[in-house]
């Protein structure tokens, strides 16, 4: 069983930055084999949308609507999956999720694919 604690969400005004950490743990030999890691977001009353994800080894896909803000890194030894975001815009406030599937992913930004899911973590950009 994977649990996944995301981490780092915060209020910060049009253009600013934030930074959002998910810890996973319980997932055995992290790393090994096929895996995704990803983020997503949810705005009230919107459907939950797929942010960036990354597969191994080393596949990476960003939504084009945060294309060039938004970074997806991971660090292995730490178990740790990150989401840098910057010049961060009213819209992008939603809940974002940490999620992660135990296969390798062509459609690595639809949520439904993915088994283990964080909690969430607030983020609101105010204008």
């Amino acid at each position: 069983q994977i649990q996944l604690v995301e981490s780092g969400g915060g209020s910060v005004q049009t253009g600013g930055s934030l930074t959002l950490s998910c810890q996973a743990s319980g997932y055995g030999r992290y790393g090994q084999n096929d895996y995704c890691l990803g983020w997503f977001r949810q705005a009230p009353g919107k459907e939950r949308e797929g942010v960036a994800a990354t597969c191994s080894p080393h596949t990476t896909t960003v939504a084009d609507s945060v294309k060039g803000r938004f970074t997806i890194s991971q660090d292995n030894a730490q178990n740790t999956l990150y989401l840098q975001m910057n010049n961060l815009k009213p819209e992008d406030t939603a809940m974002y999720y940490c999620a992660a599937a135990s296969e390798w992913l062509l459609l690595r930004l639809v949520p439904k694919f993915y088994k283990y899911w964080g909690q969430g973590t607030q983020v609101t950009v105010s204008s």
